[in-house]
């Protein structure tokens, strides 16, 4: 087990591992031991009560937070004509077709956060499956990003959308803002990302939803969080 340097360690001397902490707290403490000499992001990781090996029981979705992440996203839309200028007019870094594709396949270029495409293109971006897939890259219609409302898509996104999606051990890692960020902003974040995956829970989910809940900013470690105080 690689050892843990000395920011590292201090910081861990401030968590209380078999606490659960009120949200507030928590989110009050990964700001306190983020002292990284960089602004550390703050995530939310989330392990729900379901089973993402059946398709009843996926938890899939995004949401806009209320103050964003605190990071510049650029964003690549596939789309083309009139749907194209409309992206470039909404403020997307990057509009095209099979060009974009043949960069992609061919220079390995990722230089993008997200794909938004309309559904006339998905013909083409679905031959950059096998690329897009494994870096959760490809738009999807549950997360808003195939649609042919593209100045909706891209102002969401830039505002501060975020998409939501199990992972295999049916956890949620989600970015909830920057340690810069001022408490309250970051609480009112952490709780509308909460609000939506609880709105999201499959018919077919049985017992305790929400199964633990941590908060850690990037070069900390985690906090958990009470998932009964999250409900309140």
């Amino acid at each position: 087990m690689a050892k843990q340097g000395k920011k590292y360690q201090e910081a861990a001397k401030q968590i209380d591992k078999m606490r659960l902490y009120d949200p507030a707290e928590a989110i009050e403490l990964a700001k306190k031991v983020a002292t990284a000499k960089f602004d550390e992001t703050v995530e939310a990781h989330i392990k729900l009560g379901v089973d993402s090996r059946h398709a009843d029981q996926q938890v899939r979705g995004a949401v806009v937070l209320p103050h964003g992440t605190g990071k510049t996203v650029k964003i690549l839309v596939f789309a083309k004509g009139e749907k194209a200028i409309e992206a470039e007019k909404a403020g997307a870094d990057y509009v095209g077709g099979d060009e974009l594709v043949a960069k992609i396949q061919g220079e390995n270029w990722f230089d993008f956060d997200v794909v938004v495409a309309t559904p006339d293109m998905m013909g083409v971006v679905g031959k950059l499956g096998r690329v897009l897939g494994p870096k959760g890259l490809m738009p999807n219609p549950k997360s808003g990003t195939v649609t042919f409302d593209l100045v909706k898509a891209v102002n969401e996104i830039k505002a501060g959308k975020v998409e939501y999606r199990l992972d295999k051990t049916n956890i949620i890692h989600v970015p909830i803002g920057k340690a810069s960020f001022e408490k309250e902003k970051l609480v009112e974040n952490f709780r509308t990302l909460l609000d939506a995956i609880v709105k999201a829970k499959p018919a077919a989910a049985k017992g305790q939803y929400l199964k633990s809940i941590t908060v850690t900013a990037t070069m900390s470690p985690g906090i958990k969080v009470n998932p009964v105080k999250v409900m309140e």
